[in-house]
């Protein structure tokens, strides 16, 4: 039987949070426990130089998301883990592949104008050509399926567009992919506004955090009088969905539409509905509920937390695991690349 591929990657910007691991790394399990799935995860170092970073620190951060990858239940016996710039095919098809996209196209793209506002001094190639490089991710391995959260939906168009031409033009075979879905892809910031981000300060909770952190993270979060017209007090604006392009029952519009977000992933729809009524009757106390949703969350997290640490305990057999995701990728991308640079006349 030929399996369906998958590729897909997390830049290395320090520990993963909730919103990376609902919104991706859920799916990254599920796809490489489906034996109908050849599985390929990366640490997207490549992608994670193209903002302002500390060299030094660097390191650090990519073996961080390692161990979080590992901690979280990633095997490496059934999926392909490896960091990004350990197989320099990524490179070599980026640059083939950035022949077929023209700079306009790059410079409309959302994502691209946000980081050009996030860091007006900083705008450079590789930042403008960070689609192109995914597409190059995500073609070398010919996926079929990415899993990837909906503000990422941009950038696999752009896949989905260079595979066709490359396919019409030099009768490549590359399939176009498709998004993976999961329950948590969007993941609300806690601050109520936008999603979960590592550069929001506050608006996160990493996956290694103790029951205490995560009780200190959820008191910041605000909230209203915790009584009145369900549609005023959990409702998700307009204004939010138009500006992070997706649908408006993900996206909260205050610190309430958060929480009730979270309670729904890591409690229940019923437990939800049960603080809507609440909320429409005798009133929520909001006091409690984030104290029973920190409990909720630090349940879910505390077997990522001891597997995590057991790799971390074992840096011989993490490296051990990264060598031979590498190779093994490698083998697949020197395929794919050989095969291009033949369409294309150049061998």
């Amino acid at each position: 039987m030929n399996k369906k591929r998958v590729l897909s990657g997390t830049r290395a910007t320090g520990k993963l949070h909730l919103g990376n691991y609902l919104g991706a790394v859920k799916g990254y399990i599920a796809l490489s426990e489906d034996p109908e799935y050849e599985t390929f995860y990366m640490v997207a170092d490549l992608h994670s130089v193209n903002t302002p970073y500390y060299p030094k620190d660097f390191p650090k951060k990519v073996r961080s998301v390692v161990l979080d990858y590992l901690g979280a239940g990633l095997d490496p016996e059934k999926c392909t883990i490896f960091i990004q710039s350990h197989v320099p095919q990524h490179i070599q098809l980026f640059y083939l592949l950035s022949t077929q996209v023209s700079v306009a196209r790059m410079q409309h793209l959302p994502t691209y104008k946000e980081k050009v506002k996030q860091y007006p001094k900083d705008v450079n190639m590789a930042l403008l050509n960070y689609p192109v490089l995914m597409a190059s991710d995500i073609l070398i391995y010919k996926a079929d399926a990415v899993p990837v959260g909906v503000d990422q939906l941009p950038h696999l168009e752009v896949a989905r567009e260079v595979a066709r031409k490359m396919n019409e033009k030099y009768g490549t075979d590359f399939p176009e992919p498709e998004q993976f879905k999961t329950d948590g892809e969007y993941v609300p910031s806690l601050t109520g506004e936008g999603k979960m981000s590592k550069s929001v300060e506050g608006s996160y909770i990493t996956l290694v955090d103790s029951l205490e952190t995560i009780k200190s993270r959820l008191a910041s979060t605000p909230t209203d009088s915790g009584k009145g017209d369900i549609k005023e007090g959990l409702f998700f604006s307009q204004e939010s969905m138009k500006e992070a392009s997706v649908p408006e029952d993900l996206v909260p519009s205050n610190g309430v539409g958060s929480l009730m977000k979270f309670v729904e992933l890591f409690q229940g729809k019923e437990k939800r509905k049960e603080y809507e009524s609440q909320y429409e009757g005798e009133g929520v106390r909001y006091g409690d509920l984030k104290n029973e949703l920190s409990e909720a969350i630090y349940k879910h997290l505390e077997p990522i937390q001891e597997r995590r640490k057991k790799f971390e305990d074992d840096p011989k057999l993490v490296e051990e695991i990264l060598q031979g995701g590498a190779q093994k990728a490698r083998k697949v991308a020197e395929k794919t690349v050989t095969e291009v640079k033949a369409a294309m006349g150049l061998i």
